[in-house]
């Protein structure tokens, strides 16, 4: 296991990533997540483009947590996402990559109560995953 949190290190992700990907069967970064993990780290804008199934997710949640744990305060980043399904996968993901961190996640779209959702973004979740009319939604409401 250590030579696969190895590849993940050598990315520039700590150490504790490095073995969380290794944990959950991550073997070695895909081509996206080598292609992106290592600027998005160095704060630079990164644009990828994938097959389902490539590691799109993992490319941008890595790079997140790791800032995230460096500073760990507030709503730390949003996603947006085109539908519901993909958005909960997403922070399906996002909870399994930070779980050493304990890390809080609110998904906000459609079809579920906004009333629910408003009390979640109230507990300040350092990641919010939605769709961008929800979102709007709450923007107006509050």
């Amino acid at each position: 296991m250590a030579s696969s949190s190895n590849e993940w290190t050598a990315l520039g992700l700590s150490p504790w990533l490095g073995s969380t990907c290794a944990e959950m069967g991550l073997r070695k970064p895909t081509p996206i997540q080598t292609a992106c993990i290592t600027p998005a780290l160095q704060g630079r804008d990164v644009l990828g483009s994938a097959e389902t199934g490539s590691g799109k997710t993992a490319a941008f949640a890595l790079p997140v947590l790791q800032a995230l744990s460096e500073d760990p305060f507030g709503v730390f980043a949003v996603v947006l996402s085109p539908a519901r399904e993909l958005a909960q996968q997403i922070a399906d993901q996002f909870t399994a990559l930070g779980a050493r961190m304990q890390l809080r996640v609110a998904v906000v779209v459609g079809g579920v109560d906004m009333m629910r959702q408003a009390l979640q973004l109230a507990e300040r979740p350092h990641i919010v995953i939605g769709t961008p009319g929800r979102l709007a939604d709450h923007l107006r409401s509050s």
